[in-house]
This record gives structure tokens, C-alpha cells and sequence, in this order.
């Protein structure tokens, strides 16, 4: 099934109603990164745990459990930036390359504790302290509209990887319009 510009709504709909598994959504969203990021450079990396947890809620709906979780399998990216425990984190800069981060952001924990799966991190400028995603350890972030001009912000790899349908939904930080560029 192809999962291309849809709403979050929509997907939910597909899993609540077990018309798309949760693992083939994540195995579409990792496919996409495959075949994609290496144009755009949106991803810094897929979490292939994704696909683990993703199986492990399809398990949840099949006994019918599950359902109270409002987020249970949507699949999001998330800037590399936010803390993720257990997972890399170095703000695209080589100074933490290494680094795994011992806690969850807030905002993790509170999209894990209502079943969110987080698909990877996403690329941005060095420290958050750019306005156009030029200034990465990881490289560029191209516009998956116009490969020959950058994304805007220092979230332009969550803008990226949406933009471009490898993730229906990402995470980004806003500090000087960082997300609305």
C-alpha cells in the first residue's frame, strides 16, 4: 500500500481498522528512507528497532489491546536534537559523536507513553545554530522539491523527510523560526 501524502488520521484509521499492519507502515517509511535520503539527506539515521516495536503493537491489536493508545504505531522522525533514551544523539555535530542519550525528552515520553514509534533522526545545522541545514556533521539537507537549493531552519531535516513522504509526521525545535521557514 502506498502511504504517500497521508494524514496521520488516515493512517491511524488503516491500523484501528486493520486494513495496513504496523510493520509494513514502518517497513514502507524505512523503504522510503532507503531509496530517498541519500538525494536529500534528510535522515541521519533509520531506527531499525522500529520495525521490532512495530511487530510488537501489531501483537497489542491482534488480542485486541491496545486501542487506548491514541498514537499506537504512527510512525515519526524526530530531530537529532531530542533526546531519545537509549538512541544517538548529537546535535549533527562530530563533538558528540559516540553520545547516547540516558533519558527521554519530555516530549519522547510522553509520545511513547501513548504509542508513537520514533523512525530516526533527523539531520540539522550543527548545535540548532543555523537557519538553512547547511551546517551539519552529516552534510547538506537538499529541498526534496528542488534538489538544487537547501531546506530552511535548522529543522530542515524533519521539514525534508515529510516533505519528501519518508515520514508522515517528524519533530523539530523552533528557536529562531527554525520550523516556519
Amino acid at each position: 500500500m502506498d502511504l504517500r501524502g497521508l494524514s496521520l488520521v488516515k493512517i491511524k484509521q488503516l491500523i484501528l481498522n486493520r486494513k495496513c499492519k504496523i510493520y509494513d507502515i514502518v517497513a514502507f517509511y524505512k523503504d522510503l528512507y532507503e531509496t530517498n535520503n541519500k538525494d536529500i539527506n534528510g535522515y541521519i539515521e533509520f531506527f531499525d528497532d522500529a520495525l521490532k516495536l512495530a511487530k510488537e503493537y501489531d501483537g497489542l491489536l491482534d488480542r485486541g489491546q491496545g486501542q487506548d493508545l491514541p498514537l499506537i504505531g504512527l510512525p515519526i522522525a524526530v530531530k537529532d536534537n531530542i533526546a531519545i533514551k537509549n538512541k544517538s544523539l548529537t546535535c549533527a555535530s562530530e563533538i558528540l559523536q559516540g553520545y547516547i542519550s540516558p533519558y527521554d525528552a519530555t516530549v519522547i515520553k510522553r509520545l511513547k507513553d501513548r504509542g508513537a514509534i520514533f523512525i530516526g533522526r533527523t539531520n540539522m545545522d550543527e548545535f540548532a545554530m543555523g537557519s538553512s541545514c547547511e551546517f551539519s556533521y552529516y552534510g547538506v539537507t537538499f529541498n526534496p522539491l528542488n534538489r538544487e537549493y537547501v531546506v530552511g531552519g535548522s529543522s530542515g531535516g524533519s521539514g525534508a523527510v515529510v516533505a519528501d513522504n519518508q515520514a508522515p509526521f517528524a519533530l523539530g525545535s523552533d528557536t529562531g523560526g527554525s520550523v516556519r521557514i
